[in-house]
């Protein structure tokens, strides 16, 4: 599907939105990049995201900020709304909402790069901000990803509360 009006969304433009009570990687929609040839950054920020602690079941809330550098494919922003939702009764660790994140939007897209910050609410007294990132192989967002990671944070922000 190579033209606008043919390509049909399950999610964008539907008159009745279903949210998803489960994790549902395929809510997941994606769509063709009209600039396959020029590398830019995409950025998504998901200020209200929520799972649940796999051990208490109590929710643990964060800001899930994702940035990539789209190749041929895109997430549909409704799509990825609807799925980051379908977290909110899933029963993970911070650490493996963020990988399994990234693991769907690679298989949805295979962007030259992507990464996945989440930076969670704290509970106990300590907050858990996991960082997890992927560059192509055979791409030079290889080994920018392994700088980016070796380099993540180094400088910590001044928390404000959250």
């Amino acid at each position: 599907m190579n033209n606008d009006k043919e390509r049909s969304f399950k999610q964008l433009g539907s008159a009745e939105t279903r949210y998803p009570d489960q994790y549902a990687p395929h809510m997941l929609e994606a769509f063709d990049n009209k600039h396959p040839g020029r590398e830019y950054m995409v950025k998504f920020n998901c200020p209200e995201f929520t799972s649940l602690c796999p051990m208490t079941g109590q929710p643990d809330f964060a800001t899930i900020y994702i940035s990539y550098v789209p190749d041929k494919k895109m997430v549909e922003s409704k799509s990825l709304k609807l799925y980051l939702f379908s977290f909110r009764n899933h029963g993970d660790f911070h650490e493996d909402c963020v990988n399994i994140i990234v693991n769907d939007l690679v298989a949805l897209m295979d962007p030259l790069y992507i990464e996945v910050w989440g930076k969670f609410t704290p509970r106990g007294g300590i907050s858990i901000d996991p960082y997890v990132n992927y560059g192509k192989a055979g791409t030079r967002w290889a080994k920018v990803a392994r700088r980016r990671l070796e380099w993540h944070d180094l400088y910590p922000e001044t928390v404000d509360n959250r």
